[in-house]
């Protein structure tokens, strides 16, 4: 009975907080924190897309964005200022923050925690369940990326049967992501090369680590490795060996055969649209989860450039799929 008494506290602070965000939307500017475990293309689009869905549905924000710049105990300290500042709602953007946002502000705050670019929340300890609980106050959007499927067509169009991996030993999405690539590399029967880092620093030395030792690499929406994407792109150039970057959002300017994954513009809409609807009076912990699925929402680019340079011949079909192809130094979106 105790227990229950517990959750239902818990689930009626979170309805009267959501209450005073929908008075306060009405009053002035809602105060929304953002906070970013580090910025690159990737992130910054679901920033944007968060602001721009906001703005279009009418909703007058205020908002405090922070850099953690890969540091975790930065991270920690961003969301305790925006606990002091008292924030309306709070936003992770990437797996550190947000776990830090959820460290610093329980259920029983009251204050709304809405994720973006997070592999696996359950894993990562900021909800039970993928479908969301009464008692919490998170919910979100993960980045999870179709890994099995892209390692596949990794590996038929480059003929590549040993693939690198670099990831982020301190970072719950990077570990998740390793995992899933090493499920896929078993299921196919490849071998994987994996190096880890703790930083943006390192990236660069564990690439050149196993790079004599792989047939091509294959980079995850790991954000301390996206980071460091263009020394990565430098070291398999040097080595004439292809790239398969699983974030398409900076991978035209670099030396990547193939950049296929999430538009997190598309990811920043969706996290928008649950903020809107916990600023109208939803529980957030109703929300659960979302995965996108939708086609559309995926973008994938292929560099026909270094194709050739490689000696690979990229099949029609694949092409056809292809939402930006580069040729001759051009770039086509389609």
């Amino acid at each position: 009975m105790k227990k229950l008494m517990i959750v239902l506290i818990a689930v009626m602070t979170l309805f009267t907080a959501a209450s005073c965000s929908k008075k306060s939307a009405k009053a002035g500017k809602i105060k929304i924190g953002i906070s970013k475990i580090i910025a690159h293309p990737a992130l910054d689009a679901s920033e944007q897309g968060i602001k721009d869905y906001l703005a279009k549905h009418g909703i007058d924000a205020e908002y405090d964005v922070q850099n953690a710049n890969g540091d975790v105990a930065t991270s920690a300290q961003i969301a305790q200022k925006f606990k002091d500042e008292k924030k309306n709602v709070v936003v992770g953007i990437a797996t550190p923050t947000a776990q830090s946002l959820v460290n610093t502000f329980p259920a029983s705050s009251g204050v709304p925690i809405v994720f973006a670019a997070v592999t696996d929340p359950v894993d990562a300890g900021l909800v039970d369940s993928w479908k969301g609980n009464a008692s919490s106050n998170v919910c979100g959007v993960s980045d999870i990326t179709p890994v099995e499927e892209q390692i596949k067509i990794f590996s038929e169009l480059t003929g590549a049967k040993t693939i690198g991996n670099i990831y982020a030993s301190g970072e719950a999405n990077g570990v998740a992501l390793k995992n899933m690539v090493q499920a896929a590399c078993d299921k196919y029967g490849l071998k994987l090369v994996t190096s880890s880092v703790a930083n943006t620093a390192e990236v660069k030395n564990a690439a050149q680590t196993i790079a004599d030792r792989i047939d091509g690499m294959y980079i995850a929406p790991d954000n301390t490795v996206i980071s460091a994407l263009a020394a990565v792109s430098e070291v398999m150039a040097q080595k004439n060996k292809p790239l398969f970057v699983a974030d398409p959002s900076n991978a035209d300017d670099l030396d990547c055969l193939i950049g296929w994954g999430f538009d997190y513009y598309s990811i920043g809409l969706e996290a928008g649209a649950m903020i809107e609807k916990i600023l109208k009076g939803t529980n957030p912990g109703t929300l659960g989860s979302v995965k996108l699925t939708d086609p559309s929402k995926f973008e994938l680019h292929i560099n026909l450039d270094v194709a050739k340079k490689l000696g690979i011949n990229v099949p029609d079909n694949l092409k056809k799929s292809a939402t930006v192809i580069k040729e001759n130094g051009k770039i086509t979106k389609k």
